[in-house]
């Protein structure tokens, strides 16, 4: 009896591993089935994304619409001083890291555990640009599995400056206002190209919470952190700017950690596209 009930016992474990492993398995292969062609983004620019679907689901379920402002830029028309200010206020080691930053990600933990709450995030512009593209805000494992291998495939696909370009052109940066030329023209009137570095920094030092901290209204934070980014991008310092995380991140951002100045390397210009909800794609050359 005794040698059965092993024997049953065994088949029942032996069921429930290889049931396990198949669930796995079915998972891995619906993910990698559904996983989005980035390598597309080499050559055509996004119409829409995943944020922006969001936002607007979220303004109707309120019963109201939001009115996007979107309009593409090449990376060449966006000023050198928004491209330095945003790597040094969201990812520092950007240009050298292979879409993760480890060390950032091991900081930021160390601080969470001192601070004893999760006030401060470890993603990457790579990492946030494939969440904006691609994913929902919802804070699970599953979800940042399926990001860990979209951000891997974009940067296995596309260049540093692409990434950079279209992350620049799809970050949130107020109620409606995607892209740096919508928030140039939205919070100073003028090109996203004649930004100079004060208003530069402003804008980049909004993007942990954009939709809470606007360039017009200087909060204390918001200036603390606006003055150690011109300080970094106008003055060369060797290290990237020590910039404290937002008192209270919004559920869909995660506030990152310190960064580090791009090289001007500017991707090909593709045609300007005006949109308001949306635009027709246009190829980019490399």
């Amino acid at each position: 009896m005794r040698k059965s009930t092993a024997r049953s016992r065994s088949r029942v474990k032996a069921f429930l591993i290889i049931g396990l492993c198949l669930t796995v398995g079915a998972v891995l292969f619906f993910w990698l089935f559904e996983m989005p062609d980035v390598s597309a983004l080499r050559a055509t620019n996004p119409t829409v994304t995943a944020l922006m679907k969001a936002r607007q689901t979220q303004a109707e379920n309120k019963g109201h619409t939001i009115e996007r402002h979107w309009t593409w830029v090449p990376l060449s028309r966006i000023s050198l001083y928004l491209r330095q200010a945003v790597v040094a206020g969201e990812d520092a080691s950007f240009f050298t890291h292979e879409g993760f930053d480890w060390e950032g990600i091991k900081d930021a933990a160390r601080y969470n555990l001192e601070a004893g709450k999760l006030k401060r995030g470890g993603s990457t512009i790579t990492q946030q640009l494939a969440k904006n593209l691609y994913l929902s805000s919802e804070r699970s494992l599953l979800r940042k599995a399926r990001e860990a291998l979209i951000t891997r495939s974009l940067e296995h696909h596309l260049t540093k400056e692409r990434i950079l370009e279209l992350y620049l052109n799809v970050a949130e940066w107020g109620e409606g206002v995607y892209g740096a030329e919508a928030a140039a023209r939205h919070h100073f009137k003028k090109s996203s190209r004649d930004l100079t570095a004060d208003e530069a920094a402003w804008l980049a030092a909004s993007l942990p919470s954009p939709r809470r901290y606007d360039p017009i209204r200087k909060t204390t934070f918001l200036t603390r952190r606006h003055d150690r980014i011109l300080k970094w991008i106008t003055q060369g310092s060797p290290q990237a700017p020590q910039l404290e995380p937002a008192p209270k991140p919004e559920p869909e951002s995660e506030p990152e950690p310190e960064p580090e100045p791009e090289q001007d390397q500017d991707s090909a210009e593709p045609q300007d596209q005006e949109q308001t909800e949306g635009y027709n794609e246009s190829p980019t050359s490399r």
